[in-house]
């Protein structure tokens, strides 16, 4: 039966060989509510809704969109601006000028994490807009992008994932009046067809036994009967936490992260040549034993 196990889960693993792609996944789900977000505000800029009849000889009304490429920490996302026939529509969340969006990208993905309230994504969205929009906007836009996030939250999951990745996100808050950053953890799973999805974030305080075993229990109680092979960095007490709730579960420390926690030690001339010679260690056959 193990063998089964370790064939499907190679077989599905194979196109999906580093957290790399938790980060493709991930910059996803920021462009699909950065896009809702636009769509809010030009609902404000008009006064009405997206084809409602109040939108009859208002004077404006939609006109289409414009393509906009904006870089992120995880790569370039392309983003569809809405245009109003006067012309007069400027989305406040990307300036028309602006092209980088880290930062923003960071608030929005924590928006996702497990223990995030209502009061809390209003509170990313005032962070977001500063004094630049109307407490009106911003509260219309935290009721538009909260029905995505529990639906997002609450999704029922597959029954068996061959491989998942753990990765942590760190952004910034403000808390008691100071910016604190917070750590939110992010699982990435292939499901047996191959394909990739985000099966939730959580927001940790600190990382421990009784956290991933609420982690993993969430996946449980959302539909997940089994995981083939969980692949992590030196998270602690996550082991212990899995094999409780998911006791078949092979645990694999992630490459990359090994790597590049190798990395804090070198000094920075000598990374390149340091991280080939890893590369090649990693990457080398497994002689079998007799």
């Amino acid at each position: 039966m193990q063998d089964v196990k370790d064939r499907l889960a190679r077989e599905v693993a194979k196109d999906c060989k580093t957290v790399e792609d938790v980060h493709n996944t991930l910059k996803d789900l920021f462009r699909r509510t950065l896009q809702e977000i636009l769509e809010t505000e030009m609902s404000d800029h008009l006064g009405y809704e997206k084809h409602s009849v109040e939108g009859n000889n208002s004077g404006n009304s939609r006109n289409g969109y414009s393509r906009k490429t904006i870089q992120t920490r995880m790569g370039e996302t392309e983003l569809a601006i809405p245009r109003d026939r006067n012309g007069e529509f400027e989305p406040h969340i990307i300036k028309k000028y602006e092209k980088n969006a880290s930062e923003l990208e960071q608030q929005i993905i924590a928006m996702y994490a497990k223990g995030m309230s209502t009061r809390d994504i209003e509170a990313h969205m005032r962070d977001i807009y500063g004094i630049d929009v109307s407490a009106e906007l911003v509260s219309k836009i935290t009721d538009k992008v909260m029905p995505l996030v529990t639906e997002w939250q609450c999704r029922p999951l597959e029954r068996i994932y061959p491989i998942v990745f753990l990765d942590a996100i760190h952004f910034k808050v403000r808390k008691d009046n100071r910016i604190v950053t917070k750590a939110a953890y992010s699982v990435l799973g292939l499901d047996v067809q191959g394909r990739k999805d985000i099966l939730g974030i959580w927001i940790g305080e600190s990382e421990s036994a009784s956290f991933w075993l609420s982690v993993c229990n969430d996946l449980k109680n959302r539909g997940v009967e089994d995981i083939l092979i969980a692949s992590k960095d030196g998270l602690t007490g996550f082991s212990e936490a899995i094999n409780s709730v998911f006791p078949r579960t092979s645990i694999q420390l992630c490459v990359i992260h090994q790597i590049r926690n190798s990395m804090k030690y070198i000094s920075f001339k000598d990374r390149k040549p340091v991280m080939a010679d890893l590369k090649q260690v990693y990457q080398a056959a497994l002689s079998k034993q007799k």
